[in-house]
């Protein structure tokens, strides 16, 4: 095998993987979002009532959680 043949093989393997980390990643968040979504009523707050501390709150632990799949991937 020559050392182009090579790199394509390397550069469609981790493309691959990329590819499921990153479905991985997008199916663990919407699991997440959704558990967090079961949990607590947090639609009815933060549309009805434009509770806008808790859309706060809630996007910082989605983030948190996006920053902690990515580590576990990575």
């Amino acid at each position: 095998m020559d050392k182009y043949t090579k790199a394509l093989s390397d550069f469609a393997e981790n493309g691959f993987k990329t590819v499921l980390y990153t479905l991985l990643g997008i199916v663990l968040f919407a699991l997440t979002y959704w558990v967090f979504g079961k949990l607590f009523p947090m639609h009815k707050e933060i549309e009805e009532d434009q509770n806008t501390a808790l859309a706060i709150l809630m996007g910082s632990v989605m983030l948190g959680i996006a920053i902690i799949i990515a580590a576990s991937i990575h």
